[in-house]
């Protein structure tokens, strides 16, 4: 199951059916299954409060993952920050939606284990990201 939901921002306008087939046919490519991924939409504040609270960094960021995935089963939450996907839209010039799209699906491919913490885990996963979104 996918879930979508909001915290102090209106959730945005997504194509639920075809976005959770997209998300779940995405995690198929990677021999994954999803059991419940849960993405929460949040503004600006409530990220930095995320960030603070359970990570312990002091800054915005445009989404927070929160990994329990067992194996080949994805479970797991996801708080996007709207506000920071604006930013970062206007920043690459791309649309929201793009951009929105994009970061739903960097998310999910966290969950399938994909990782950014060196040079070259950032330029795989970005492959990955705009392999997956041309999926869309």
């Amino acid at each position: 199951m996918i879930t979508f939901n909001a915290i102090n921002v209106p959730l945005p306008e997504l194509d639920k059916a075809k976005v959770s087939q997209w998300i779940e046919d995405v995690a198929h490519s990677y021999g994954k299954r999803i059991d419940l991924v849960n993405y929460i939409f949040v503004d600006d504040e409530e990220i930095l409060r995320i960030n603070r609270q359970f990570i312990g960094h002091d800054y915005y960021t445009d989404h927070i993952g929160f990994d329990n995935s067992q194996g080949s089963v994805l479970i797991g939450d996801t708080y996007i920050s709207l506000d920071t996907v604006r930013t970062n839209a206007e920043l690459f010039g791309t649309s929201y939606d793009e951009e929105l799209h994009r970061v739903i699906i960097h998310s999910l491919l966290h969950l399938c284990g994909l990782e950014d913490t060196t040079v070259e885990e950032r330029q795989k996963l970005e492959d990955e990201d705009n392999i997956a979104v041309a999926m869309l």
